[in-house]
């Protein structure tokens, strides 16, 4: 089994592409090494791959269509799993272009480079923020998610939407994979977990929006990365139960298509949180409360019975392991 994981210089594609390569399978992977935030850990995160006999580094913009189809075509990748993207919801604001090219035409590179060379699985990075304005929680993917609050959400909704169109024409086996506030070792430095650990230790202020009141469904990376790779295995079919007066959005009658939420499915305060990084480091926080941002949501929650019923698999690591974790990582790699 041959696999392209796109973004593997990134948080969670650096992950599943070290999973399948521990797994012993071939992995492809493609990532432009972007300076959207530090380019060292992204290269750190890289050695841990080139390390393998059975990585083979692609150094390729998403939105390079000629060697995109060149790479596609050359390798021959068995099941793709998308996880390149413009990440970021506040950065979305003030650079939506990026999101364009990026996200939606980067995007389409992996739909023809799959259509055009027989993948027989792809499965690409959505985000809970599709849901946007829903307030029902916990969050279910049989509901519709049309009314994302930022350009990111909604870049990442027109991909579900891009998959379904080549799922019905060209019977691309597609899933979307709707991650809820992926933290751990290796994270980004721009996600609140990585900001926080630093302005603890150098006791530089926090900023805490919504005054505090937020809660999110924070979901440890080793999940995420194992709820992926499980559902490569699981390859969707059109159902047949479908019903056309009522469409399901995560399903499909017509196409190989299916959504998944992979979240903890438990709601933690942010300020529960703070205090337990607080409690690892043996250290407060400067903190400094802040109003609610533009396009951020008060909480979220993620259903994840579809993901158990599939998989027999759901997250259950804790925030007190996920954040031990991350800090014992984070004094190591920054000595």
């Amino acid at each position: 089994m041959k696999y392209l994981v796109t973004g593997s210089a990134g948080f969670i594609g650096n992950h599943v592409a070290l999973d399948r390569l521990k797994a012993g399978f071939e992995v492809i992977g493609i990532d432009i090494v972007s300076d959207y935030y530090d380019v060292n850990l992204k290269e750190a995160r890289l050695d841990r791959l080139r390390s393998f006999d059975g990585f083979t580094e692609e150094r390729i913009d998403l939105a390079d269509d000629d060697r995109m189809a060149e790479t596609f075509a050359r390798h021959q990748p068995d099941v793709v799993i998308n996880l390149a993207a413009q990440a970021g919801v506040r950065y979305s604001l003030d650079h939506p272009r990026e999101y364009v090219k990026s996200n939606l035409a980067g995007f389409l590179n992996v739909l023809e480079g799959c259509r055009h060379n027989g993948v027989k699985h792809l499965l690409y990075a959505s985000t809970s923020s599709v849901y946007g304005a829903n307030t029902l929680q916990p969050f279910n993917e049989h509901r519709h998610a049309d009314h994302p609050l930022t350009f990111y959400a909604a870049s990442k909704r027109a991909n579900e939407l891009m998959a379904h169109s080549y799922a019905h024409l060209f019977g691309l086996p597609c899933t979307g994979l709707r991650f809820f506030t992926v933290y751990g070792p290796w994270g980004r430095p721009d996600m609140a977990l990585f900001k926080f650990t630093k302005g603890i230790i150098e006791d530089t202020p926090i900023d805490i929006y919504n005054n505090g009141q937020m809660s999110r469904d924070f979901t440890y990376i080793d999940d995420i990365a194992e709820g992926i790779v499980k559902l490569a295995d699981v390859v969707p079919q059109p159902d047949p139960d479908w019903n056309s007066d009522d469409p399901d959005p995560c399903t499909s009658g017509v196409a190989p298509f299916r959504v998944y939420n992979i979240g903890n499915s438990n709601v933690v305060p942010l300020m529960t949180y703070i205090e337990t990084l607080e409690k690892k480091l043996g250290k407060e926080a400067i903190r400094n409360f802040m109003p609610m941002q533009i396009g951020d949501v008060p909480s979220t929650c993620a259903d994840t019975s579809d993901l158990k019923a599939a998989t027999g698999f759901r997250p259950d690591t804790s925030v007190d392991v996920g954040i031990s974790n991350f800090v014992d990582w984070y004094l190591e790699y920054y000595r």
